[in-house]
C-alpha cells in the first residue's frame, strides 16, 4: 500500500516538472494569451500526464512520448506563425469587432456567438456603462474584449498643454518609427477611424489596405525609404493611423 502511494507522489512529482518544463518551452504566449490551438495543446498535454499518474503500471515513456510531440507540434507551428500570416489566420483567427462607433454589430455577434449580455457584463468589467461609450470593442482571438472608450473632447486640457510637451512627443513619435509628415486620407474609405492601418506585415505588402486609402506601392516605397529602409521585404510592420502618420519598423532592428 505504502509503495503504491509512493509511486504516485514520484509520478505526480515527475508529470510536474515535466509539463513545467513543456511551458517553458512553449514560451509566455502560452501564460498570456490562449488561442484555440493553445488551449487544445494544453488540455491534450494534461489529459496525457492524468493517465500516467492514474495508470502506475502502464510504462511512464507512453506518457512522455505523446506530451514531447505535442510540444513539437506547438513551437513548429509558433515558428510557423511567426514567418506567414496566413498561418496565424488559420491557427488564431482574425479579431472580430463588435462595436464601432456606439453601433453594435449584431451579424458579427451570432457569427462569434457572443450575446448582448456577455458583451454588456464585459464592457461592465471596464467601467464603462453604456455601448455608446465605446468608439470600438475588439473582441480578440483569445476570447479577450479589446474597448476603446470615445474622446470626451476635453478641449481646455487640451489647449492648457504647453509646446515642451508637444516637442517631447514628436521626438518620441520619431524614435518610433513615426512618420512626422502627416498623410491626407480619404475620410469616406476609413470605416474604422482611430485603428491604425497595416499596410505592410512580415515584408508583404497589404495591397487591399493600399487600394482602400487611395495609395500605390510607388507611395508606399517613398514612405519606407524615408525611414531607411529600401526593400518591402526588409519592413517587418508598416501601418498608418487615421490622423495619416505612418510608422515603419524594418527587420533589421530586431
Amino acid at each position: 500500500m505504502s509503495q503504491h502511494i509512493t509511486t504516485h507522489i514520484l509520478l505526480t512529482v515527475l508529470m510536474y516538472f515535466f509539463i513545467f518544463l513543456c511551458m517553458r518551452i512553449m514560451g509566455k504566449r502560452e501564460i498570456g494569451k490562449l488561442s484555440v490551438f493553445d488551449l487544445t495543446i494544453s488540455i491534450m498535454i494534461a489529459e496525457i500526464a492524468v493517465f500516467v499518474i492514474e495508470d502506475i503500471n502502464r510504462p511512464i515513456y507512453e506518457g512522455l512520448v505523446p506530451m514531447a510531440t505535442l510540444v513539437i507540434i506547438q513551437v513548429l507551428v509558433a515558428q510557423l506563425s511567426l514567418k506567414s500570416r496566413k498561418v496565424r489566420l488559420l491557427m488564431d483567427g482574425k479579431p472580430s469587432i463588435l462595436i464601432s462607433d456606439g453601433k453594435l454589430h449584431r451579424g458579427e455577434m451570432r457569427k462569434q456567438r457572443y450575446n448582448i449580455d456577455d458583451l454588456l457584463q464585459q464592457l461592465r468589467g471596464q467601467n464603462i456603462a453604456s455601448p455608446a461609450d465605446v468608439e470600438f470593442a475588439i473582441l480578440e482571438p483569445s476570447g479577450q474584449l479589446t474597448v476603446f472608450e470615445k474622446d470626451k473632447g476635453n478641449s481646455s486640457s487640451k489647449q492648457t498643454s504647453n509646446s515642451s510637451s508637444v516637442a517631447e512627443n514628436n521626438k518620441t513619435d520619431e524614435d518610433a518609427g513615426v512618420s512626422s509628415q502627416k498623410v491626407k486620407l480619404p475620410k469616406n474609405k476609413i470605416r474604422y477611424e482611430g485603428l491604425p492601418i497595416p499596410l505592410i506585415m512580415d515584408g508583404k505588402v497589404q495591397d487591399h489596405n493600399l487600394e482602400m486609402i487611395g495609395k500605390t506601392r510607388f507611395w508606399l516605397r517613398t514612405q519606407i525609404r524615408q525611414k531607411g529602409v529600401s526593400d518591402f521585404r526588409d519592413v517587418f510592420l508598416c501601418s498608418i493611423d487615421h490622423k495619416g502618420r505612418v510608422y515603419v519598423d524594418s527587420l533589421d532592428t530586431r
